[in-house]
């Protein structure tokens, strides 16, 4: 089943247009979209994903840069599908604006909904969990993050960033980074069980 993400910019009349460097950013993700991210109307885009991984993945993209709403929905979409998100429909769609609608309401800015309520609802919790944890990291250790995922050793993260194999273990611990990454895995299983 596939996973729509719904995303709308906070805050766009103080500040400039953002999609276009979302869109980039997204760019990122391992896996192909379904149907690729794209402005849907004003400073909101979407996307549709085949992965519950993807989904996580592009919601901890868009949740680190602090500036986005993230509605996330999990269900059927019609098929076949069309050349454009733009022209896409389908239940997933649907629960990609309800979601978007909570995630605004709330101080974590995301949200779940999907068709299997009880499943959503777990995987809303556990993703506004982690969107919490995600949001209150510093510069800091987001730079030993970096830096670890991108296949460093400590020693060698440690070195880039001119501090001791100890600091960087530090950072990534006030990061809660392997918690973090323990829960991630378990977000993408709610979420696959909440398309159902």
């Amino acid at each position: 089943m596939p996973f729509v993400l719904t995303v709308d910019q906070r805050g766009s009349r103080r500040s400039r247009d953002l999609v276009e460097d979302a869109l980039s950013t997204l760019k990122q993700l391992v896996h192909e979209p379904l149907l690729s991210f794209e402005r849907t109307a004003g400073d909101e885009f979407q996307g549709v994903l085949a992965e519950s991984e993807a989904a996580v993945d592009a919601a901890r993209l868009l949740l680190r840069a602090g500036a986005w709403s993230v509605g996330i929905g999990a269900g059927p979409v019609e098929e076949p599908l069309p050349a454009s998100t733009r022209s896409a429909r389908g239940p997933a769609f649907v629960h990609a604006r309800e979601a978007l609608d909570t995630a605004k309401q709330r101080p974590q800015h995301v949200a779940v909904v999907g068709a299997g309520t009880e499943r959503a609802q777990e995987a809303d919790a556990v993703l506004t969990l982690m969107a919490a944890v995600i949001t209150r990291r510093s510069p800091a250790g987001w730079a030993a993050i970096d830096l670890v995922e991108a296949g460093h050793t400590f020693a060698e993260a440690a070195e880039i960033l001119g501090v001791s194999r100890q600091a960087v273990g530090q950072r990534l611990s006030a990061a809660l980074w392997q918690q973090e990454r323990d829960a991630r895995p378990v977000v993408a299983r709610l979420l696959q069980e909440a398309a159902a």
